[in-house]
């Protein structure tokens, strides 16, 4: 029971997390075009996130003619619950898995978000959408090819694939100051 209860806890912290985010970044995006950005709702602003989302729980939906419902919408459920799995694995006061290869578990789901991608414009049965989505997973597979590299060299580092014996090693110094190419590497 206590485990389901830290897991709903960790996604409501998530999300609620994710949708201040997108309001700094608004702030910081309306401030370097000198405007105020959102400010209406709430002091400051504070409650144009959840205003955002009880739109889009309430705006209509746009059907295409030839399309595969169930897969059209069953993908991005699945995009979202694998990126859900992936903070599972995340050490903190409470861990909820605890195993020895936490970093090849995230580099497998993180590498399982393609499908997701795929699905969406595969079922939209549109040409566009099917490209869109096809360029989509070519830029995230680019991108995983250069971080599994990094994430190798750190495996190396520490002997092994767990994540709580990275962030031992990292205790006293951290490994951006050992390996500063790395680093640069991930940057860009």
């Amino acid at each position: 029971m206590i485990f389901v209860v830290n897991y709903l806890f960790l996604i409501i912290m998530l999300l609620i997390s994710i949708a201040f985010l997108t309001l700094l970044e608004r702030k910081i995006l309306s401030y370097t075009q000198l405007r105020k950005g959102p400010n209406k709702v709430g002091f400051m602003g504070l409650l144009q996130p959840f205003s955002d989302g009880v739109k889009l729980f309430f705006k209509e939906q746009v059907n295409l003619i030839f399309f595969n419902y169930i897969i059209y919408l069953f993908s991005p459920i699945f995009m979202f619950m694998i990126s859900l799995f992936i903070w599972s694995i995340y050490p903190y006061m409470i861990s909820m898995i605890n195993f020895n290869y936490g970093i090849l578990f995230f580099l497998c789901c993180s590498g399982l978000n393609v499908y997701g991608l795929l699905l969406c414009g595969w079922s939209s049965n549109s040409n566009y959408s099917l490209l869109g989505s096809l360029r989509g997973i070519a830029q995230v597979i680019s991108y995983e090819v250069s971080l599994v590299m990094i994430v190798i060299c750190y495996m190396i580092f520490t002997y092994g694939f767990d994540l709580i014996k990275l962030m031992n090693y990292q205790y006293y110094v951290w490994f951006i100051f050992f390996s500063l190419p790395l680093f640069f590497c991930w940057l860009c």
